[in-house]
């Protein structure tokens, strides 16, 4: 209870300075909301010791920072993350603080939101997170995530947005801004270039600068100048030789010089390194650290911290300006007034039905349906009165593990329960376990409720899963990939693209018990599925939280079309990506080369004419779509003019769904090596059956340039371009030319 007595005292010292300054007239303009913000921090600094201002650059305990108490300025808390709010720890310690009222709604992963390709979605995402935060009284919401998907074994990707830049800078903006409504700082992750969990805290990443600006940074600048991002988290990896966490180019350059970021650099947890690097290479705050060999729980560790009084020692003694520790300061109380000292900020809400509900409607968004032949899906209960279920991954929780994503959630509907509760009155659903995977699973005392393990050989298990199938209307095996180690998890990345725990033949041997066949794939990466012609249905779902059972029973139901799109390339083998065919993953010495530079994901694929498992973009409907040929407004773009391409979307099914389409830009001769083509423009759009809608997409010369490094500059050259409507990178519908003049 400490946190909330700090707190609580805090703000009664703030309001007791600021009535009895309006006692006296004498308010100060720190505290006078009708001030301008940068008048208010500077006469907030010019209050300050020097022991206060060193005192907000550091933690001072597991999750927050210190406020200035005789000044009324709250102390600053944070929360992981992006998913979900995590429980109270604490103060010294990872443990579980031991909270009854800190179980959270858990929200789908990330990659769910990208695959929904909705910027509704993102922005009620946003919205919810941020009231869950608010109520929980943290000023920074440790997320989103926004680094590119550049290998399918890098553990943490369903911590992220997928492989294309665009997508991803289109859908960091509205969750950013939705959480920021409710006066919390979205701090977006991982700055920049944290693209594996092998040796992250200690590989260099070696990068052109196209590919950095092209790919890497994207997502980051959208953020910074459309989300208006409060926060940003350095990362563990370095880069030209520096950390990431303090490193002149990331922060100093670009962050803040080319980009003009005005909110606050927090250090991941324990990614600090130098005290002399963090004063100068554009740090703010430093979490997380233990530092001259000191064991957790030290009390006095978080003095010792490199920005503590190593820190302070420095500006005492003369040999750092203490212009130095104002810069970091002005930062910190920027977000204070942002967030703690908004009087206006909303209070949340806190595990509620309607934020279980947005979670919900994310996740069924977010499925997609990646094959479905004879009309096995959507589940025909006027036929199908009895159902075998198999799989661990229908009744394992994964909302624990994964690292620090892992939640306590306020409830969880596994696949069996939420397939049971929609259909159980219509058909009998029976179950088997299939294989045993990770039957135990545990993050930071958050722990399974539901014992997994079971003794069987996998022979038995096999062999007790077919004889089921023989007997039944419908199989539907749940498997995948799980939040376990060296599965999707941080810290550690996959070994190998296949799929874990003998999944494998466990579904062959299905396939040939029973012909209608739904394969659903939980993972927050792409898998290898040798058994992909075997199969009549694969589903492809991820961490879906607190309602992922309900909203997985309601598209094999049929009662939601599915209409998620995949942000990620599905490779066949991991030799059709470029970071492993290349051969530089994930690097020697401690030296990452991205040997690919801007050829990741269906760039890579396009360039080398390589057929994906499944492409980028992909995703099926139960009802069919008819697309009309594009047509632009006009035949050639000035320099500073725009054109804007149009086409027809008709549903020529007998069911609403929709459909998202998504406009790709090629250049057709350029000076130097470009992508066959790249995303430039997406939009979902919902068609009742019969109906038809225009989906028009207006572009400007940003669409149609790259990046320069000669000039350290983005050029658009002269000449001829392709717009290509698709609804997947590899589903052409039609194309139009326009010259850039």
């Amino acid at each position: 209870m400490l946190k909330r007595g700090k707190t609580l005292l805090s703000i009664l010292i703030m309001g007791a300075i600021s009535l009895n300054m309006i006692g006296q007239n004498k308010t100060p303009i720190y505290l006078d909301e009708t001030k301008p913000i940068e008048q208010r921090i500077e006469d907030a600094l010019s209050r300050m010791t020097l022991e206060e201002k060193v005192a907000m650059c550091h933690a001072q305990s597991k999750f927050s920072s210190a406020g200035v108490p005789r000044l009324g300025i709250p102390e600053n808390w944070a929360t992981d993350g992006p998913h979900g709010i995590r429980p109270e720890v604490l103060w010294d310690e990872w443990d579980q603080a031991g909270w009854t009222n800190d179980s959270c709604i858990a929200f789908p992963a990330l990659t769910c939101l990208a695959a929904t390709w909705s910027k509704d979605m993102s922005a009620l995402y946003g919205k919810s997170i941020g009231e869950e935060a608010r109520y929980r009284n943290k000023n920074i919401l440790l997320g989103p995530g926004v680094n590119i998907y550049r290998t399918p074994l890098n553990g943490r990707n369903f911590e992220y947005m997928g492989e294309d830049p665009y997508l991803a800078s289109k859908m960091v903006v509205p969750y950013i801004q939705e959480v920021q409504a409710n006066g919390v700082a979205a701090c977006v992750k991982h700055y920049a270039l944290n693209n594996q969990e092998i040796d992250r805290h200690t590989v260099n990443v070696n990068v052109d600068d196209r590919a950095l600006y092209e790919i890497y940074l994207p997502a980051f600048k959208a953020a910074v100048q459309e989300g208006k991002a409060w926060a940003i988290m350095g990362a563990y990896n370095r880069y030209k030789g520096q950390w990431a966490c303090h490193n002149q180019y990331l922060l100093n350059d670009i962050l803040r010089g080319e980009w003009g970021f005005d909110g606050v650099v927090v250090s991941d947890w324990g990614g600090v390194n130098s005290t002399k690097e963090a004063i100068y290479h554009g740090l703010d705050m430093e979490f997380g650290s233990w530092t001259d060999g000191l064991s957790e729980g030290a009390s006095n560790a978080y003095d010792n911290y490199y920005l503590a009084k190593p820190f302070l020692k420095l500006l005492q003694s003369g040999e750092v300006k203490v212009e130095e520790v104002d810069k970091k300061v002005r930062n910190i109380l920027r977000l204070a007034f942002r967030t703690t000292m908004n009087t206006k900020r909303p209070w949340g809400s806190f595990g509620t039905p309607e934020h279980a509900a947005a979670g919900r409607k994310i996740a069924e968004e977010g499925i997609v349906l990646l094959k479905n032949n004879n009309g096995v899906l959507p589940i025909d209960l006027n036929k199908t009165k009895k159902i075998l279920v198999v799989g661990e991954n229908a009744i394992k929780p994964m909302t624990v593990g994964g690292g620090s994503s892992s939640l306590k959630a306020k409830y969880e509907i596994s696949p069996l329960d939420g397939i049971i509760n929609r259909v159980g009155t219509q058909a009998e659903v029976i179950y088997a376990r299939g294989y045993v995977g990770d039957p135990t699973s545990e993050y930071n005392g958050v722990k399974l409720k539901r014992d997994l393990h079971d003794s069987r050989s996998a022979s038995e298990l096999i062999a007790e899963a077919t004889s089921l199938a023989k007997n039944v209307d419908l199989v539907i095996f749940i498997g995948g990939l799980n939040k376990s180690d060296r599965q999707d998890s941080e810290g550690n990345d996959r070994e190998s693209l296949s799929l874990s725990y003998g999944q494998d033949k466990v579904i062959s041997e299905l396939a040939k018990a029973n012909k209608n066949f739904v394969v659903v794939n939980i993972s927050g990466n792409a898998v290898a599925m040798p058994w992909i012609n075997e199969v009549p249905a694969i589903v492809q779902t991820w961490y879906n939280g607190t309602e992922s059972g309900t909203a997985l029973a309601s598209i094999l139901t049929g009662d939601a079309n599915p209409s998620g799109k995949l942000p990620f390339t599905f490779p066949v083998k991991l030799e059709d990506n470029g970071a492993h065919k290349l051969g530089d993953y994930p690097g020697v010495n401690k030296e990452a080369t991205y040997k690919e530079s801007i050829f990741v994901g269906y760039r890579w694929i396009d360039k080398e004419k390589i057929k994906p498992l499944f492409p980028f973009g992909h995703g099926l409907s139960y009802t069919t779509f008819e697309y009309g040929k594009v047509s632009a407004d006009k035949k050639e773009m000035t320099a500073d003019g725009k054109i804007t391409f149009s086409v027809n979307v008709r549903n020529t099914g007998s069911r609403d769904g929709a459909e998202i389409v998504q406009l790709y830009i090629s250049d057709l001769k350029s000076s130097l090596p470009r992508p066959v083509k790249e995303l430039k423009g997406f939009e979902k759009i919902n068609l009742k059956a019969g109906e038809e809608k225009t989906v028009t997409f207006t572009i400007d010369k940003s669409a149609l340039s790259f990046f320069d490094a000669d000039k350290h500059d983005w050029v658009a050259e002269n000449g001829d371009f392709e717009a290509i409507i698709g609804a997947s990178s590899t589903d052409i519908k039609s194309k139009v030319g326009f010259k850039l003049k």
